[in-house]
């Protein structure tokens, strides 16, 4: 059964840091490009960060470079990212979700609409 399951949200100050992991059963993560997507409360969901499947290339939006770092390990079929310096405007519904590699990362990241698999989502909040 293909699952994909996101977890490590949580409450944290604003300067704070998570780490989120994207983890996979039922089929080989390291095969697909894996997205991380966030909805803010009445806001549209918006992709974070994207790798290419076998980590060529990777992908921030504009709000988050140099703040999250996306990575994988491969010997857990899972993927992670890093959440430095966390701001309020951070807080949203972080998802993951996959795709076949068929799109760069920044067609990936601007597409929610092409991916095969999304995991449920982690809330994080930042907030003192």
């Amino acid at each position: 059964q293909v699952q994909l399951v996101a977890s490590g949200g949580g409450l944290v100050q604003p300067g704070g840091s998570l780490t989120l992991s994207c983890a996979a059963s039922g089929f080989t993560l390291d095969y697909y490009a894996v997205a991380w997507f966030r909805q803010a409360p009445g806001k549209e969901r918006e992709g974070v960060s994207c790798i290419s499947s076998g980590d060529e290339n990777t992908y921030y939006a504009d709000s988050v470079k140099g703040r999250f770092s996306i990575s994988r390990d491969n010997a857990k079929n899972a993927v992670y990212l890093q959440m430095y310096g966390l701001k309020t405007e951070d807080t949203a519904v972080y998802y993951c979700a996959t795709v076949r590699p068929r799109f760069t990362v920044e067609v990936i990241c601007a597409s929610e609409s092409l991916m095969d698999y999304w995991g449920e989502g982690t809330l994080v909040t930042v907030s003192s």
